[in-house]
C-alpha cells in the first residue's frame, strides 16, 4: 500500500464556492454545517479527481458556479496536492470556458487523460442517493458495484465505456429504418462488444469474490454480514472459472443470435449491462430489500469498508480515500463509533459530512473538523 492523502484542496467557481482553500493534515476530515452550506460540494470536488462525472453524476455545466440570471455555469477548477509517502503531487481538473464539452486534467502542470488520475488517487464513496440502492432498479446497483470494481481495477471504466459506445452504435444499426443493417459492420461491433463485455464480467466476478472473502474474514462486526452474488449470465460464467476468451466467443454468438429480438425491442436484451448485484443479510438469511432502512444502510457501508480495507492492503497502489456523505446520521451510536474506529484502523483519509457536530464526538482528537457555512470554511 502507498499511503495517500490530500494535503490541500482548492476550488474556484465550483458549485457554491467562488473560492475555497482547505489545508488538510492527512487525518480523516469531518465537515459540519447546515443543509445547503456546501458540504457535499466539497466531496464532489474531491470525487472529480477520478475519471467520470463524480459522486453526483453531474454534467460539466452543472458544477460551474452560476449566479441568478447566468444561463450556464461558469468556467471552474478544482485542484489538490496529493501527499504520498513523503512526496507531493499537484493535480487539477476543470473547464476553461462555460459550456465546455470536456474537462481538462493536469498532473504537475501536464495535460493528461483522465484515466491517469487513478495512478495517484483511488476513491470509494457512499451518498444519500444510495440509501434506496436495494429498492431501485438493477442499473443503480450495477453503477454502485462498478464503482467498487473501478476503485480496484481502473481499466474497468475504459472497458465499460467501450462497451456502451459499441452498444449504442449497434442499436442504431439495428433500428435504422433505411434498410437492412450491414452484417459485416454488425459483426465488427459485436466483436468489440463481446471483448469489452467479457472483460467487464471477469472484473466484476473477481471483485465480488474478493469482497466476499474480505467480508467473511472480517467476521462478526457491528455491521451486518452479507452474502453477495451477481445474477448476470456472463458474470456467473466468469465466477465459475470460464476463460475470458470463452466468454467473449459465447457473448458474440449470443449478440448475433439476438439481432431480430433486439431490433424489435429497441434495446439489447443480453450482455453484462443486464446483470444485477444480489445482497443477502447473512444472519437473517433475508434479501437486503426486505431489511429495515438502517440495516440496508449498514449492509452498503460494510461493502464500502470491505473494499476500502482490500485497497488499503494492495501493494503498489495508492491507498483509497473515503467519501461518506451524511452517513453518520443514519447510524446508531454503536455503529457510528465502529465506523470511526474502522477508518482509523485502516489509516485512511476519509471525508464525512453531517449537520450536527455531536455526531462526530467520537472523532474529536482523531480527525480534522471543519465548519462549513455560507460557502465559507473554518476550523472546529
Amino acid at each position: 500500500m502507498t499511503a495517500t492523502a490530500l494535503s490541500r484542496l482548492t476550488l474556484t467557481d465550483f458549485r457554491s464556492y467562488a473560492r475555497a482553500d482547505l489545508v488538510l493534515d492527512g487525518r480523516p476530515v469531518f465537515l459540519v454545517g447546515p443543509n445547503g452550506a456546501g458540504k457535499t460540494n466539497l466531496l464532489e470536488a474531491v470525487s472529480l479527481f477520478t475519471p467520470g462525472r463524480g459522486l453526483r453524476g453531474s454534467s460539466l455545466a452543472e458544477v460551474g458556479r452560476r449566479l441568478p440570471g447566468e444561463p450556464v455555469g461558469r468556467a471552474w477548477a478544482v485542484a489538490a496536492v496529493v501527499a504520498s509517502n513523503g512526496e507531493e503531487t499537484k493535480i487539477g481538473t476543470g473547464v476553461g470556458e462555460p459550456g465546455a464539452a470536456r474537462r481538462t486534467v493536469r498532473i504537475e502542470g501536464e495535460t493528461v487523460p483522465p484515466g491517469r488520475l487513478a495512478d495517484h488517487l483511488r476513491q470509494v464513496w457512499l451518498t444519500p442517493a444510495q440509501d434506496r440502492l436495494f429498492l431501485e432498479g438493477a442499473s443503480e446497483r450495477r453503477r454502485f458495484f462498478d464503482r467498487l470494481v473501478f476503485a480496484a481495477i481502473p481499466r474497468h471504466a475504459a472497458h465499460a465505456q467501450a462497451y456502451e459506445k459499441s452498444s449504442r452504435e449497434r442499436m442504431r444499426l439495428l433500428t435504422d429504418e433505411g434498410g437492412p443493417p450491414d452484417a459485416a459492420w454488425l459483426d465488427a461491433l459485436e466483436a468489440r462488444l463481446a471483448e469489452a463485455g467479457a472483460l467487464m464480467a471477469e472484473a466484476r466476478a473477481r471483485t465480488l469474490a474478493a469482497l466476499q472473502s474480505e467480508i467473511d474474514e472480517r467476521g462478526e462486526r457491528p455491521f451486518p454480514q452479507a452474502k453477495l452474488s451477481l445474477t448476470g449470465e456472463w458474470e456467473q460464467m466468469a465466477a465459475k472459472g470460464a476463460e475470458i476468451a470463452d466468454i467473449e466467443v459465447k457473448l458474440a454468438q449470443a449478440l448475433a443470435a439476438a439481432r431480430p429480438r433486439d431490433a424489435a425491442a429497441g434495446r439489447a436484451l443480453t450482455g453484462p449491462h443486464r446483470g444485477d448485484l444480489a445482497v443477502i443479510h447473512a444472519e437473517k438469511d433475508r434479501p437486503a430489500a426486505e431489511c429495515s432502512t438502517g440495516e440496508q444502510k449498514a449492509l452498503i457501508l460494510n461493502l464500502v469498508l470491505a473494499q476500502a480495507a482490500r485497497l488499503a492492503r494492495a501493494e503498489g497502489s495508492p491507498s483509497p480515500i473515503l467519501l461518506l456523505d451524511e452517513v453518520a446520521a443514519h447510524l446508531d451510536a454503536r455503529r457510528r463509533g465502529a465506523l470511526f474506529d474502522e477508518i482509523e484502523a485502516l489509516g485512511l483519509q476519509a471525508f464525512l459530512t453531517g449537520t450536527d457536530e455531536h455526531l462526530f464526538e467520537g472523532l474529536k482528537g482523531r480527525a480534522q473538523g471543519v465548519r462549513v457555512e455560507g460557502a465559507e470554511l473554518g476550523a472546529l
